[in-house]
């Protein structure tokens, strides 16, 4: 595949078909809106509802042979809600939800950009305690890395 100024970067469609598969998937939270933004910064009112956001994060580059690299692209997903209590009840769908998306992307092909692969899944940030106690905000950060020759 040629590039063009018309073509967004690799890591871009990546990130492009992330939100399209969570926005298409049957998980807990019905009717999410994804979106992916370079920088994720909302107002505290904007909280009130679930957002889930993924942010393109990170690219290497590594040798496969002499005409092609193992490209890696590291994709955020943010899942972020105000809370009034903060407690079980509240949180643990959101953990489940976090999870969920965890899941579903584990060794698993983008079906709209098939040669990426998700090959690992991390959740470094289960919930963020600066954002719990700033905040009052449910704040969890999934890390996916999709592989492909290139």
């Amino acid at each position: 595949m040629t590039a063009t100024a018309a073509t967004p970067a690799t890591v871009i469609q990546i990130a492009d078909s992330v939100v399209a598969e969570i926005n298409a998937a049957d998980l807990s939270k019905k009717n999410i809106n994804a979106a992916r933004l370079y920088v994720p910064d909302f107002d505290l009112e904007d909280m009130k509802e679930l957002r889930v956001t993924v942010v393109p994060r990170e690219v290497e580059y590594l040798p496969l042979d002499r005409a092609t690299n193992k490209y890696h692209a590291t994709i955020d997903v943010a899942v972020q809600k105000k809370f009034s209590k903060g407690d079980a009840k509240e949180i643990d769908p959101l953990v489940f939800f976090v999870e969920e998306i965890a899941d579903y992307f584990r060794l698993k092909r983008l079906n709209s950009y098939v040669a990426a692969r998700c090959i690992k899944v991390e959740n470094a940030v289960l919930y963020s305690t600066e954002h719990w106690t700033q905040f009052n905000q449910f704040t969890s950060l999934l890390t996916l890395t999709f592989e492909l020759a290139k």
